[in-house]
């Protein structure tokens, strides 16, 4: 006869409000699918009476299930049944059976974050090939937000042991001195594109543990300075607005078993001047060396609302017609 005993099973790093569903729908369907046990859920921990080879059991099951939402950031009733009824433990890659096989990674309330272009599947093919990356393009071409995934998904997998969001902190037309606050206040707007991102793919509690920890940084540029960044996936958004200095000063940052990948739109440069950004004649200074990728976006990528398409068309044509205007005075002053 199997004696009863007690387990406590610590829930660590998943929010458990998510896990349990709202009014704890999940937590009653895990309890309905093992009537022999008495299950508690106090806090950060489950109590879990029973007999040994039941709590056992349920202990194994209930790992996998951490295991599958702390990879893919989502629970369903679907899920609870295969993880429990078909006795899937930790060790099972529990919903390669049922993923999506173009995902990059299963985002909150599921959410599939997948390459959807030419550009976009072209980055992300990249991403095994090279360990540098200049991805280029307009705005709402989905370069960041792709990059994001992918280093979401490396950390999952535990290719890097840390993600490192940068951004210069460039003044667009305001000044940070008048804005209220401390430095890190003056300096979260600029950053919140890349925190907007991540909250898409990881579960609240998670990331504030991970950016708690240091396993998630997000610093403007000049915080790179003098590092060596290793066992990391770093991405630098906004590459258009650095300095040549700043780029070769991020370039050189990388360390053993690191990932980088440049963001940026050449058209959108908010330097004093124009000529000031260096990311085009990095890509040029760099383009022949090995082991060095480079994708191109153009209007066709671009994933938000469809007037942002014609947007972005729209001051294209104005541009090529100023230079041209441009072009036809220093033909004439010439004469």
């Amino acid at each position: 006869m199997n004696q009863t005993e007690g387990k406590e099973i610590l829930i660590e790093g998943v929010d458990t409000r998510e896990l349990y569903g709202a009014k704890n729908v999940y937590l009653e369907q895990i309890k309905t699918l093992h009537p022999k046990l008495k299950i508690v859920a106090r806090g950060s921990s489950l109590k879990v009476l029973g007999s040994k080879g039941d709590t056992e059991r349920f202990e194994r099951q209930m790992q996998g299930l951490i295991a599958y939402y702390d990879r893919y950031g989502h629970i369903s009733k679907e899920v609870i049944e295969q993880s429990f009824s078909a006795g899937l433990s930790a060790s099972s890659d529990v919903v390669a059976k049922s993923g999506d096989k173009e995902a990059i990674v299963f985002g909150n309330n599921g959410i599939v974050v997948k390459a959807r272009t030419e550009n976009q599947r072209k980055l992300v093919a990249l991403y095994d090939k090279s360990d540098l990356i200049f991805a280029t393009g307009p705005a709402g071409s989905g370069k960041t937000y792709t990059a994001i995934a992918l280093a979401v998904r490396a950390l999952r997998d535990k290719q890097v042991r840390r993600i490192i969001l940068t951004r210069p902190a460039v003044e667009a037309g305001e000044k940070l001195g008048f804005l209220p606050g401390d430095l890190k206040e003056k300096l979260d707007p600029y950053l919140q594109p890349l925190y907007d991102a991540l909250n898409d793919m990881i579960p609240p509690a998670k990331l504030q543990k991970f950016i708690e920890e240091g396993t998630v940084q997000i610093a403007p540029l000049a915080y790179m300075r003098g590092r060596t960044l290793d066992n990391a996936f770093v991405i630098l958004d906004e590459a258009q607005n650095t300095t040549m200095s700043q780029i070769k000063m991020f370039l050189t940052r990388m360390g053993r078993n690191a990932k980088f990948i440049l963001t940026g739109d050449v058209t959108q440069v908010d330097l004093p001047h124009r000529s000031d950004s260096g990311l085009v004649r990095a890509m040029q200074t760099v383009r022949d060396i090995e082991g060095i990728g480079f994708v191109e976006f153009d209007k066709g990528d671009i994933v938000r609302h469809e007037l942002v398409k014609h947007i972005v068309e729209a001051f294209d044509r104005r541009d090529k017609a100023e230079e041209e205007f441009r072009q036809h005075r220093r033909e004439e002053a010439q004469k």
